[in-house]
């Protein structure tokens, strides 16, 4: 895109007027300066809590993320155009907050060409980072993404959570948690530091505002320890002290604490008394990181915590999840299982899928296996390590 002309002054004009615009404002901002590059018919479109419908800002109107082309786009991260109608051409454009799927931009224009293009994305670009500002004060976008009402644990846990997508040259981390409306006392978590990649996954007992209090103090006082530069171990210890001084040993958590150097793949975890993490490697299921594992936190019992290391290959996968993915139970009582999960995200990687896409259609899978209620929280953090996929997030075609 040239550096005057209609593309410029649209993009200046809308980020000097997002400063002080509220998100209920937004779609009228876009349509204003889309005109000045000869945009018209602008819709804004997010999806809600469990990524199954898209919802336009500022319209009543709802699709689905399985169908039409805003829900192609939305799924596959594609640029989409449908044939010429009397507006001009129509296009679909993801919303990507780096990896993180924030919606879809649909809008119509008289031209196709590279120019135009090029402004659409960068358009998309900067709506998505509008869009991300303007979320955490706003309570009319919070209403407009959810379908029904939440807990109150689960409206304590969301805000701790990260975004649910991350990607580097040669890694990827993707997450979800279910049941979106109703957490108790699931939560995920990473950072980067440097080299290295911290990750960590925590189920508290129970499913009330207790558990969603005590996955809290588990998440507060990790990031913490963590930032004082903390051994695995001592992470641990301190949620374990933690836990147990607010409530006195009549709450827990399990957990597995993480560190991966994304520069030499060395992984190191602790897991205190949590499901093993998985490992798959060249497209199929390879093994449990199982061995020693230490009690649950919140009972402070005098034991050293162990910490375990694997090394990775190029293009590993690793799935940390809680015990409800697994133990989900059909109509006749049937777990969801171990292999099943693990099957089904090998196949959705032979399908050339994305893992925010994997994890989306997994905890569809399971919802639907439960009849759309599970029993216990379900979460899962799938993380890619060199696997060149990193790109199918980013890369609109």
């Amino acid at each position: 895109m040239t550096a005057d002309g209609g593309g410029f002054r649209m993009l200046a004009g809308l980020l000097e007027a997002s400063h002080l615009a509220p998100m209920e404002t937004l779609p009228g901002l876009v349509g204003k300066h889309c005109a000045e590059a000869g945009f018209s018919d602008v819709t804004i479109l997010v999806p809600d809590l469990r990524q199954e419908n898209l919802i336009a800002l500022g319209r009543d109107e709802v699709s689905s993320v399985d169908a039409g082309l805003a829900g192609r786009s939305y799924r596959h991260v594609e640029l989409i155009t449908s044939d010429r109608a009397a507006a001009g051409y129509h296009f679909w454009v993801p919303l990507l907050d780096g990896t993180e799927r924030v919606g879809v931009l649909g809008v119509a224009s008289p031209v196709h060409d590279v120019t135009t293009v090029e402004r659409l994305r960068a358009l998309a670009s900067l709506i998505a980072l509008i869009v991300v500002s303007k979320k955490p004060h706003s309570d009319s976008f919070a209403r407009l993404v959810r379908t029904r009402s939440m807990s109150m644990s689960a409206e304590m846990v969301w805000p701790l959570i990260p975004p649910l997508s991350f990607a580097t040259d040669d890694l990827v981390i993707s997450g979800l948690l279910e049941p979106a409306y109703a957490i108790g006392g699931d939560a995920l978590d990473y950072a980067v530091s440097g080299d290295t990649v911290h990750l960590s996954i925590f189920d508290a007992m129970g499913h009330d505002q207790t558990a969603g209090l005590t996955v809290a103090l588990a998440v507060g006082t990790c990031r913490n320890s963590r930032r004082e530069n903390a051994s695995l171990p001592q992470l641990s210890i301190a949620i374990d002290e933690a836990i147990g001084a607010q409530f006195g040993k009549r709450q827990f958590a399990t957990g597995i604490l993480a560190e991966l150097d994304h520069r030499t793949g060395r992984l190191s975890w602790v897991n205190r008394g949590h499901p093993p993490p998985l490992l798959i490697r060249q497209g199929r299921w390879l093994k449990e990181l199982s061995g020693n594992t230490s009690p649950p936190m919140g009972f402070r019992f005098p034991v050293q915590p162990v910490r375990r290391e694997q090394q990775l290959e190029p293009g590993d996968r690793l799935l940390f999840y809680t015990d409800g993915i697994v133990e989900a139970r059909d109509h006749s009582g049937k777990q969801f299982g171990l292999h099943r999960f693990a099957d089904f995200v090998v196949r959705r990687e032979a399908d050339g899928l994305s893992a925010p896409e994997t994890l989306r259609r997994l905890m569809h899978e399971i919802l639907a296996y439960q009849r759309g209620r599970l029993q216990d929280d379900a979460t899962v953090l799938l993380v890619e390590w060199r696997s060149r996929r990193e790109r199918r997030m980013v890369v609109m075609s």
